[in-house]
Order: C-alpha cells, then structure tokens, then sequence
C-alpha cells in the first residue's frame, strides 16, 4: 500500500515490540553459506516473522535477504533505476497508488502463479500477471471513545459532518505529501466528494480547524487523545486495525479498545508482490511469490503487517478479528488515475489546506 507507515513498524521504534514478533523455529535452515540467496525489496515497514522465513528456507534450501529501501515511493524509484541491473529477485509493496507507474517502468515479469488464482478477483487488480495482491489494509478514522462520551458527542456518520461547528477543532489529518495515510484519506475523498467538490470539502476542514501533521507517529502518539500520546483531540486518520492493535500491544492491561473507527468512507490499499525482470534466480523467486500468496505466509500477516491478507479463508487472530473493523463504505479510485493526478492533487491540497 504505498510507502505505509505501519502500526508495527512505529511501535517497534518506540521499543513496543520487543519479544513480540513470533519466535524463530528452533529447527535451523538446510541452507548453507554456499546455498542459492534470493533478495527480496520492499519498504521499510515490511514485517514477517522469522519462523515463516525459515519455513521457506528449509522447503528450498535457499537463505533469503530482506532489502528495505526506504517508504514505497523511494523503493520503487530504486527498483526502477535499477531496472538494468535489478538490486533484487522479488518486490514487495507496490500499492495501488501505486501499481501503473510500477507496470509503466516495466521492471516485473509476468507469472501465472496457481496461488493468485484463488484469491478474490476484485483484488487481482492486473490482469498481466506482473503484480499479484498480498494484503488488504484500509485508511479510516480512529475516534476516542471516552472522549466523545465524556463531551456527549455522537460520533459522526458522515464526512460531512466532520466540517460542522461541533466537530471544530477535534480533527487530525496527516500530509499527504510525506504520509501514507494522509495520501489515502486525500483520496478518499477526491474518490467521495469528486473532482469538483473535493476542494471545497477541504476549504471547510480548514476552517474548521483540522490539525495537519507530517506522519501518523505524531498524530496517533502525540495529538490524538485516545492513546498513549494522551493529546487533546479525539479523531484521527489512521488504519482500521487500530483498535486491535491497541489491544494487542497493552499485554493484557485491555479487554476491549479505548478507540473505534468512523462508519464513513474509507480508502482501500492493496500491496502487491512480483517478481523483478532479469533475476537469475527466477525459479526461485516464484516459489516465494506462490509462498506469499499460500496460508503460511498469509496467516502471518494480521499480527506483524496489521492487514488482512489477501487470501480470504487465511485464519485470523483472535485479537484481530474481534476488533479489527473493515469498512461498510470502500471507495478506491483506478490506479492509471492516481498515477496519472497525484501529484496535482498534493499540490492542490497544499495550495488549499497549508497555505
């Protein structure tokens, strides 16, 4: 999905997630120092356990090197630079903010790998077999709960609403510029409002007040009041997994979470892997994209990447699927589109909101 900043990868900075991640089979790998290497690229937020890239690398003797290269704007451009001589066998990250300048560059091969046709189609979003659908993860807005009880506010139950007096003040957005989420609720609402009444929409969240930080670290920790940044505003744009990890992470100190998430539009990310054009190592690099697309792999996902998998009948976590919500209102907007006015759209909504 974009270059995401992940629940995981934030709270692994802030020392969170210490001892959390699933522990390395005991087992160790058949590879050997002089065994194939496959290199996989992705962006920083990438996560996966280590038993699950163990699995992989005793099933083919095999050792793999994750390559982060920064959010995924800045490894894709990597990838593309490097098209001539690839950095790596597999890519992983490509959203759907994403994906046509991906398939543009021309940096993937085609595969027909058996394990995409099972997943839904309304995820298989290219049909050239270049880019196949990882995980699903969805841009809503948290709210604290607390928070609105205590002030007697009924949450909103449209984005219309959030520009009315009441809600003055109360709002956190991200830059679209410089986050991931802020990109996705931008479009959420080029996708809701339209490209004549996207603008006028904003005008009004500006007047209302809406706080605009640069990352979802600053507005989740520090401005939102329903974390443990303890700010003074009780909404914010962030995943709709929130909740769950909120959970997850207090080690038990919560039964149920302190925030939820609007019923009101919601952007929809997909992230996409494939396999980089001129690998040597091309046999291999299939047998991990089908291993990304089997229920190893995507049974992995919820806990470490906090998204649903692409798979639908790949089992969810407990914590997860108890209070995890998936959005009643997706809007998306076609990748060719995103590709081809993203950057008018930021600049625009800079123009609007920032100056």
């Amino acid at each position: 999905m974009t270059g995401m900043n992940r629940w995981w990868a934030l709270l692994l900075a802030a020392g969170w997630l210490a001892g959390c991640a699933a522990a390395p089979d005991a087992a160790a790998p058949t590879a050997t120092p002089g065994s194939e290497r496959l290199i996989v690229m992705t962006h920083d937020s990438f996560s996966v356990s280590e038993a699950v890239i163990a699995e992989f690398e005793r099933m083919t003797g095999a050792q793999v090197e994750i390559l982060p290269a920064g959010d995924t704007g800045s490894a894709l451009n990597n990838a593309i630079l490097s098209k001539d001589a690839p950095l790596a066998d597999v890519f992983f990250g490509v959203d759907n903010t994403f994906m046509s300048r991906a398939l543009a560059a021309g940096i993937f091969a085609p595969y027909d790998s058996p394990a995409a046709a099972a997943l839904p189609a309304d995820v298989r979003l290219d049909a050239t077999g270049r880019l196949h659908p990882v995980d699903v993860g969805y841009v809503m807005i948290n709210y604290d709960r607390e928070a609105l009880r205590a002030a007697g506010l009924t949450p909103p139950t449209t984005l219309e609403e959030l520009t009315e007096p009441r809600w003055r003040g109360q709002l956190i957005v991200q830059n679209p510029a410089t986050s991931s989420p802020g990109l996705a609720f931008l479009l959420t609402t080029i996708a809701h409002f339209g490209e004549d009444g996207w603008r006028e929409y904003w005008r009004a969240l500006r007047a209302n007040d809406v706080l605009v930080t640069d990352g979802w670290e600053d507005a989740y920790y520090t401005q939102f009041s329903g974390s443990s940044g303890a700010g003074p505003r009780p909404l914010v744009v962030s995943y709709g997994s929130s909740p769950a990890a909120e959970v997850y992470f207090s080690e038990g100190a919560l039964s149920e979470p302190p925030t939820a998430n609007l019923d009101v539009p919601a952007f929809r990310q997909i992230e996409f892997v494939g396999i980089l054009a001129g690998t040597p190592r091309r046999a291999l690099a299939e047998r991990f994209v089908d291993y990304m697309l089997g229920p190893t792999f995507q049974a992995d996902i919820p806990l470490q990447m906090w998204v649903w998998p692409a798979a639908p009948d790949a089992p969810l976590p407990d914590v997860f699927a108890a209070f995890a919500e998936r959005p009643t209102q997706v809007v998306e907007l076609p990748p060719e589109r995103i590709e081809a006015e993203r950057e008018r759209w930021i600049d625009e909504w800079t123009t609007l909101v920032l100056r």
